[in-house]
């Protein structure tokens, strides 16, 4: 029993452990964001409080009913006088109450137009939240392979002081045999200073990039994970129709839908010019002895019209149709900017493909260069600049590739991410 007990922990501590190690992949970071993002979180509210101005707009076609009543005391009786006698004509002191329901007939169109103006701000807002959501999902790519730049970076910058420390070694025991001048121990140990300078501003870039993959996910700030190395976003191929892709993006709509809201807003507007027609049914109760009927029921039928409101309602006309015309300007600037943001991307993502091809090949040429340069200097044939200038170099060269992996998986993201395809 004891041995199966023993046994049952030791699974359970090699699941956990496992699962611990699991690497941590993109789409595990995207889901994240998805549900934890602190941003989409605040930005789903904004579809819901449009959803609740729909029912407000909706109102208008359903029945008002309205209640008031209350109780008045007052010093003396209302009273008249007839043929030199004071004769009261009410209580007192009388409570009251009215009890009202009023009915919109008919506004051409105004309630209507409201309407038709909150339902399109509503889909506004959910379609904004889409786009706003893949923002948030490009910046989480960029974080991610970012933490994979940082790291190779830290990793070049760590294999520095470590070739920086081994070059000082060599010098120090040259410099004891008397074959060196103490010009290149001291070279070797400001240039050791150095490397490990930037290794810490390394250190510093992969900690700060992590916060921000964390800040961005939801996660805690000290939660750390391994990444997948073997996530690429892979190639985006170019669209037989660009332009469809780009209009089909989800801030384009968002943007038609504002428009459709702007038309909406110039048909309300417009047809405040317009009279109202309307029903009431009412009842109104006044507490007074000294008349027969002290309730009475009343039911109308009329129309309503503003004659004149200091110009307000041109105003509001007309700020609507500038409105209009601003969103319209607003959409064709859009959709011109997407545009330039998709061909920016394409570009960049050609050319950093390139700089990988380039860079790997000058990787390779730099640790030839290092160890000849190294050989050199331990044979007293080359000086302790050449080594150092070399490992400079070959530091530079990795940075550079690290740089041009980073850039190109941004660039293929910022693509599809152009292309509405993230």
């Amino acid at each position: 029993m004891k041995t199966a007990h023993c046994l049952l922990v030791f699974l359970m501590c090699y699941s956990a452990a496992t699962a611990l190690a699991a690497p941590l992949t993109l789409s595990d970071c995207l889901k994240k964001a998805a549900r934890d993002n602190y941003t989409l979180k605040v930005s789903a509210y904004d579809e819901r409080i449009a959803e609740e101005t729909v029912t407000v707009s909706r109102s208008g076609f359903l029945p008002r009913i309205d209640f008031q009543g209350g109780y008045t005391a007052q010093q003396a009786p209302q009273a008249i006088a007839l043929d030199g006698r004071t004769i009261e004509t009410q209580d007192a002191d009388f409570g009251f109450f009215n009890a009202s329901l009023y009915q919109m007939l008919y506004d051409f169109g105004r309630t209507s137009a409201l309407t038709k103006r909150a339902t399109a701000a509503k889909e506004a807002a959910a379609l904004s939240y889409t786009g706003l959501e893949k923002d948030v999902f490009l910046k989480v790519v960029t974080a991610y392979f970012g933490i994979m730049e940082a790291q190779k970076l830290l990793d070049a910058a760590e294999e520095e002081v470590v070739q920086m420390t081994d070059h000082l070694r060599v010098a120090k025991n040259l410099f004891e045999q008397g074959v060196v001048t103490r010009n290149d121990l001291l070279q070797a140990e400001v240039r050791l200073a150095g490397s490990k300078q930037r290794r810490l501003e390394a250190a510093n870039r992969l900690d700060n990039t992590w916060l921000t993959l964390n800040f961005l996910t939801g996660s805690k700030p000290d939660f750390r994970g391994e990444l997948d190395r073997e996530t690429t976003m892979g190639i985006a191929e170019p669209p037989a129709d660009v332009n469809k892709e780009i209009m089909s993006r989800a801030e384009i709509q968002a943007q038609q839908k504002v428009v459709e809201e702007s038309n909406q807003d110039v048909a309300a507007s417009r047809s405040a010019y317009f009279p109202e027609l309307f029903a009431k049914l009412s009842v109104d109760y006044v507490q007074n002895n000294m008349v027969k009927e002290q309730a009475i029921m009343a039911a109308t039928v009329g129309l309503k019209i503003n004659l004149f409101d200091g110009l307000a309602t041109t105003a509001r006309y007309r700020q609507a149709v500038k409105n209009r015309s601003r969103n319209e300007e607003l959409l064709r600037s859009m959709e011109e900017e997407m545009l330039l943001d998709y061909r920016t991307a394409a570009n960049d993502a050609r050319v950093a493909r390139e700089r990988i091809s380039v860079t790997e090949q000058a990787i390779r040429q730099g640790e030839e260069n290092l160890r000849i340069n190294k050989d050199r200097y331990q044979e007293q044939v080359g000086t302790a600049t050449d080594v150092i200038d070399a490992q400079t170099l070959l530091t530079q060269t990795r940075t550079d590739n690290s740089r041009a992996v980073f850039d190109y998986q941004v660039a293929i993201t910022r693509v599809k991410r152009a292309l509405g395809q993230l």
